[in-house]
């Protein structure tokens, strides 16, 4: 198995920018009650605690790396252009999750799908075409799963 290093090197490549799920510990206000997007309510009545956004986001911080978005092939799963993406390594890949992917050297995000007994890359743009996944599993490697996605509020 490679190194974390020729891993990061190959990622940044292929146009991923790495940023590394350590040193992340900052304890923010948590309000536990929902707010409402109809009538408004005051929210400091319901301050509960802080909340460590690592705890929150990161299950298994050894293995967890995060990759920007590049590229439009999954808009449609609200993956965008600069998001920021949390990638567990230690998770096995299952049907219909989105995974990073290493195919042929080359690392894409896309969802993984199984028709007619068949694997796909399967992105979430109609613009954009399956990949089959070769039988020859020297071609295809799973880089983890996406467990969340950070963006933006426009």
């Amino acid at each position: 198995m490679e190194n974390d290093i020729i891993i990061l090197a190959k990622l940044i490549r292929a146009g991923f920018e790495v940023v590394e799920a350590t040193n992340l510990e900052i304890d923010i206000p948590f309000y536990s009650t929902p707010i409402s997007a109809g009538f408004p309510s005051p929210a400091e009545d319901y301050l509960e605690d802080k909340i460590n956004l690592q705890e929150l986001l990161i299950a298994h911080p050894s293995a967890t790396y995060f990759l920007k978005v590049r590229g439009d092939s999954m808009r449609d799963a609200n993956l965008h252009e600069g998001d920021l993406l949390v990638v567990d390594r230690s998770l096995k890949p299952r049907l219909n999750q989105v995974i990073i992917g290493l195919l042929d050297n080359e690392f894409t995000v896309k969802r993984l799908v199984k028709n007619q007994n068949q694997y796909y890359l399967h992105p979430e743009n109609p613009a954009y075409p399956p990949i089959l996944l070769p039988e020859e599993s020297s071609r295809f490697q799973a880089w983890g799963v996406v467990t969340w996605c950070i963006h933006k509020v426009q």
